[in-house]
């Protein structure tokens, strides 16, 4: 049998590739409704390039979570610090990631790339133990948010971590959420899901003087899952790439938009966010109406967006 010839490496760069990367560290979500599932899709979607460190792993289906098993911190340590030995990342983005060992590690790695960004995402974990969650947000607070350049939640979430003690009529401000993020470190906060009135909600980039921008949408019916880690992996993209703060945050948020307009059921339980939306093809009712559209002077109407 004759040997096969050797095997030419092709050096030329692909220019038109991605540019950027985010290293994501996130727990795997069986469902694809979350964790690393949506990190991938929506780092790929707005144009940079994932680089997945996997924390651990949900059980759960797209209801509800039933059960989640993290990795050791060396594990995880061992994911991160070997592919930022080959490929730079621009960006880090931390979502939930099991333990505070885990929260330790990748705290001790931000600091070592402390000129790398830093955006984390704390999600609702009202389906843990109860003192499970008050042990791994009192090591976020201690370990990971004076690392955090961007911290994204909801408001309800925010506001029942970082502001326990609240106990004015109205309920906190974006700016009170950011002045108490502040106060671990944190110098930009993104609240989001503020509720307004008519059904309507508001997002806000916040820094403890001021509010930066503001974005608001008109609430979906359905139940999402996987929302907040598909803004904020978006968002880390965005920012990886070199988009400005504010513009990275509305361009987000209009991404999610249209993630959540294009949402599927993919089981009996709640709706997943559409992340590669611009990918599905276009009805004839679509292509008729885009071409309408621009033979009318070239003139697109604004899109309505709601949430």
């Amino acid at each position: 049998m004759s040997a096969l010839p050797p095997t030419e490496v092709d050096d030329t760069i692909d220019e038109d590739g991605p540019s950027a990367c985010v290293m994501a560290f996130n727990a795997n979500d069986p469902s694809g409704s979350a964790g690393t599932a949506a990190d991938l899709t929506a780092i790929a979607s707005v144009g940079a390039h994932a680089l997945p460190v996997i924390t651990g792993a949900y059980a759960r289906d797209t209801t509800e979570i039933v059960d989640h098993f993290p990795f050791d911190d060396e594990a995880v340590t061992e994911q991160a610090r070997i592919i930022l030995e080959d490929v730079p990342a621009q960006v880090f983005k931390v979502g939930f990631v099991g333990t505070p060992e885990n929260l330790s590690a990748i705290a001790e790695l931000a600091s070592d790339y402390s000129d790398v960004p830093l955006v984390a995402y704390m999600p609702d974990l009202s389906w843990w133990e109860e003192d499970k969650i008050d042990l791994y947000q009192d090591a976020c607070i201690e370990l990971l948010l004076p690392q955090t350049t961007l911290l994204v939640g909801n408001h309800s979430t925010l506001s029942r971590w970082l502001l326990p003690d609240w106990n004015a009529e109205k309920s906190p401000t974006a700016r009170d959420i950011a002045k108490a993020a502040n106060a671990f470190g944190v110098p930009y906060t993104l609240v989001t899901g503020i509720p307004l009135p008519d059904q309507f909600i508001d997002n806000v980039l916040a820094s403890p003087t001021s509010v930066l921008c503001s974005e608001k949408f008109e609430r979906f019916e359905a139940i999402f899952t996987g929302a907040g880690d598909t803004l904020s992996a978006a968002l880390a993209a965005l920012i990886a790439s070199g988009t400005e703060l504010n513009e990275a945050v509305t361009e987000a948020l209009s991404y999610l938009d249209r993630c959540l307009e294009n949402g599927f059921r993919p089981g009996m339980g709640h709706v997943i966010p559409d992340r590669l939306f611009w990918a599905q093809p276009e009805s004839d009712e679509d292509e008729e109406s885009a071409i309408n559209t621009l033979e009318a002077d070239f003139e697109v109407p604004p899109h309505s967006t709601r949430h």
